[in-house]
């Protein structure tokens, strides 16, 4: 016993030696994570990227502070753009930013800067049904009066949700319609829409909506007349659902590729290039917080749903949507055109 302890005491400095020696700890020890939020504070986004740096910190080696700080303009592109060739690739930045920018070069690449996949992904918290919904003096209330009045909706810039969808149902539906884009986040669009000036919103998350506006939907201020998803969400079993009105295959195809987006509703990346032990640890905290009760209670008091998908699955996503036919993404394309 005797041997044994001395051995054991012999071991416990190799093993604090390991511990400090761990070079993912020693970096991020004492260091702040810059969290950039591609949209103006108070909507969706930010909501769920504030509580995200609330805990996701816990999880990472070295445990560093998460610093979030807003970026908007042009529906989270600007964010996008600056991840991708300006912050620094060593890990201590990270951004949120529009689902639709993961597909954005494949649609519009004249408009971006970026390879969506060389994105270092780390997870999204949810994936998730959109919506359209409108002000109830516009009277309208379902998908046919929709397609019988003109209506105006907000957008926050291209390759935004709402500019996107707006635009696709414009197209592909032929929906009388006018996109006022240029709104710094979701916020101000339902800012806007309370103040008469648009008639709704296209490409408005169903989470957001009951985290951020739920007493609005509760005392009938809004209607939600369509869901735009690759499946009905469980919520809304009797609002119609965009891919059920496509009827040509290649057509239905490029809905699907417009809105396989809502696949990964909150994406979190990191620029392309950083190391790979510090990728490894930065997708692992995040799947740890999609686990951490504390995070979960968060979410459970602010109405967020929490349905994440990992990095490693973000990435099999778009790689998958980037080998899509020529001829679906030119349909695509065309459908999105404005």
């Amino acid at each position: 016993m005797k041997r044994a302890a001395l051995a054991l005491f012999l071991l416990l400095p190799c093993a604090a030696a390991a511990r400090a020696a761990d070079p993912v700890e020693s970096f991020y020890s004492g260091k702040n994570i810059q969290l950039y939020i591609g949209y103006s504070a108070g909507g969706g986004y930010d909501t769920y990227a504030r509580a995200l740096a609330r805990h996701m910190g816990e999880h990472i080696p070295g445990h560093p502070n998460i610093v979030p700080q807003n970026m908007p303009g042009a529906g989270s592109l600007r964010a996008t753009n600056y991840l991708y060739n300006i912050a620094p690739k060593d890990g201590t930045a990270i951004a949120t930013f529009s689902r639709g920018m993961a597909m954005e070069p494949l649609l519009n690449p004249q408009a971006t800067q970026y390879d969506a996949r060389r994105f270092t992904w780390i997870g999204s918290i949810s994936d998730e049904v959109s919506v359209c919904a409108f002000w109830h003096s516009t009277g309208i209330r379902t998908l046919a009066d929709m397609k019988a009045k003109p209506f105006t909706v907000g957008g926050s810039g291209s390759g935004s949700d709402t500019d996107i969808f707006a635009i696709m149902l414009k197209n592909l539906l032929h929906l009388d319609l006018k996109l006022v884009t240029g709104y710094p986040g979701g916020n101000d669009v339902v800012l806007a829409m309370e103040r008469g000036e648009v008639n709704g919103r296209c490409g408005w998350s169903w989470s957001s909506v009951l985290s951020r506006s739920r007493t609005m939907l509760d005392q009938k201020q809004i209607y939600v007349t369509l869901q735009l998803g690759l499946a009905k969400h469980e919520d809304l079993p009797d609002v119609p659902l965009v891919s059920d009105l496509a009827t040509d295959p290649n057509e239905a195809a490029a809905v699907k590729l417009i809105v396989s987006r809502q696949a990964i509703a909150r994406p979190f990346a990191a620029p392309p290039g950083i190391p790979a032990d510090r990728r490894d640890a930065l997708r692992a905290a995040f799947d740890a917080t999609m686990h951490d009760p504390a995070f979960l209670e968060e979410a459970k008091r602010s109405d967020l749903e929490v349905r994440p998908k990992s990095g490693a699955e973000i990435d099999q996503l778009i790689q998958e949507l980037y080998a899509s036919s020529p001829a679906v993404i030119a349909l695509a394309r065309q459908a999105i055109k404005q």
